[in-house]
């Protein structure tokens, strides 16, 4: 028996800073073979705005957040759609706390509250939430999807890239 293929790979290894976790890939990030690749999705523009990387990166080259210390996965590998098209069923959340577990990361953060709220089984709000994976953060964000516009909110968003900066800063200079 063959087993099923994930829609979008994931994007793990150790030693990474951040991962982005998505409810599940959109149809056209499906199409595409990329993540976030709806031209109405924010995601590409917003981690290169808030300085996660160095030059605004295209759907298509997602394979290169690795290298500055990011990963992505999403909570729902073998479905796509929006999140009203998806099935309680289709929620994996098991295998995402095991590759968390596995590859802790320092922080992980999901990119809407519909992630954030499946994974941690509670209402949540945007930002820093007081559970962890292992040792690693969890933080919830504002979606990035065009769906969302209405509740797009980049605050969230620079908080953790400051915290990150400001953590990467200590490690550098840990007498400061």
């Amino acid at each position: 028996m063959t087993l099923p293929q994930p829609v979008l790979p994931d994007l793990l290894q150790p030693n990474l800073k951040l991962v982005f976790c998505g409810t599940a890939p959109s149809l056209r990030s499906a199409d595409k073979q990329a993540y976030y690749a709806h031209p109405g999705n924010k995601f590409w523009q917003v981690i290169y705005d808030i300085r996660l990387t160095p030059i605004k990166l295209q759907p298509q080259q997602f394979r290169q957040v690795i290298n500055f210390g990011l990963g992505l996965t999403d909570l729902v590998k073998y479905a796509k759609g929006s999140d009203a098209d998806l099935l309680s069923t289709d929620y994996d959340t098991k295998s995402f706390h095991d590759k968390i577990m596995k590859y802790q990361p320092l922080v992980v953060a999901f990119t809407s509250k519909t992630g954030g709220k499946a994974y941690l089984r509670r209402s949540v709000d945007y930002g820093h939430q007081p559970e962890t994976i292992g040792q690693t953060m969890v933080y919830v964000l504002p979606s990035t999807s065009g769906r969302a516009s209405r509740y797009w909110n980049i605050k969230p968003w620079d908080e953790l890239s400051k915290f990150l900066r400001d953590k990467e800063s200590r490690l550098e200079n840990p007498n400061d």
